[in-house]
């Protein structure tokens, strides 16, 4: 049972984590037990961001996880992360995912426990107008987060497309895009127009900045203010979204692992910063933070 929420946003604390405890992995299962994420995304420029968000889903718990990227970097993709089972997607000239790549995801769509689409790609690209709503056909039940350069699709998905769960998890410019309104705005009335958003694309919005908005389509909300400078740093933001993805194949609710997900991603940035410097530390250094903060959450 989730915590009763204020009008306003609630304080993310570990209090209110440990009221609202995760999913515990079934002791007899293994991996099957723990669920399946597929990861759609990234470009021949910019590989790195599946594979930050791949980890991501891995030390946040999660049993598999699937990648489907370009096909000219699949195989280094795939040596970089063993664990992971790796689909080349066809690409186009500029090295973003094309137009032919849907039917290769049938398959892994069709296993998926939460689908992640975004981290790595370009916005406006033909693959990701058409991701969303292949995505939801085939694998309706699946919780759908939605990143990065697939966040500029979702009004076309969401006037088009069945409902379904769904996770957006923009910053302040992805969302001044997304609702079309200026940057200025958004970091003037974050809560406001995250609830609004919320409502209208009936989805969890996840308003990343100096203190992130986690809020629900019927205006349930809450407030992160962990975290440090630190985490505005490349790839940090695909790690989130992975950790968050992670969280939902394990049978979080889609609010519950934005929540979580937004705050262990936060904490790990303390960590990072007392260990290493307030400024500095890489993106692919926050993921071996999850595990253990997660197990600490837990007592």
């Amino acid at each position: 049972m989730r915590p009763r929420a204020r009008a306003s946003a609630s304080l993310i604390t570990p209090a209110l984590l440990r009221r609202w405890p995760l999913p515990e992995a079934h002791p007899t299962l293994g991996k099957e037990g723990r669920g399946n994420v597929l990861v759609i995304g990234g470009s021949t420029r910019i590989p790195g961001a599946v594979i930050l968000a791949a980890v991501g889903a891995l030390r946040a718990g999660a049993g598999r996880v699937q990648i489907a990227t370009a096909r000219s970097v699949a195989l280094h993709v795939a040596v970089t992360v063993p664990e992971a089972c790796v689909i080349g997607l066809s690409e186009s000239r500029s090295g973003e995912l094309g137009g032919g790549s849907f039917p290769a995801l049938e398959e892994p769509l069709s296993t998926s426990d939460a689908v992640l689409i975004g981290p790595g790609m370009r916005c406006e690209t033909r693959a990701s107008l058409r991701l969303l709503p292949q995505a939801r056909r085939v694998r309706r039940e699946a919780p759908l987060i939605i990143d990065a350069g697939a966040l500029s699709a979702v009004a076309d998905y969401r006037r088009s497309s069945a409902r379904g769960e769904l996770i957006l998890t923009p910053h302040a410019g992805e969302m001044a895009t997304l609702w079309d309104c200026d940057r200025e705005e958004v970091s003037a009335r974050p809560l406001e127009i995250a609830r609004r958003a919320a409502a209208h694309f009936d989805a969890v919005v996840a308003l990343k900045g100096a203190r992130t908005f986690v809020v629900a389509p019927d205006g349930t909300a809450y407030c992160n203010t962990a975290g440090n400078a630190g985490l505005g740093t490349s790839g940090s933001g695909d790690t989130l979204s992975g950790v968050i993805a992670g969280l939902c194949a394990r049978g979080a609710t889609t609010l519950q692992a934005a929540v979580w997900g937004v705050f262990l991603h936060a904490k790990a940035g303390e960590l990072l910063a007392r260990r290493i410097g307030a400024l500095g530390f890489l993106a692919r250094e926050l993921l071996t933070e999850i595990p253990p903060l997660l197990v600490k959450m837990a007592r």
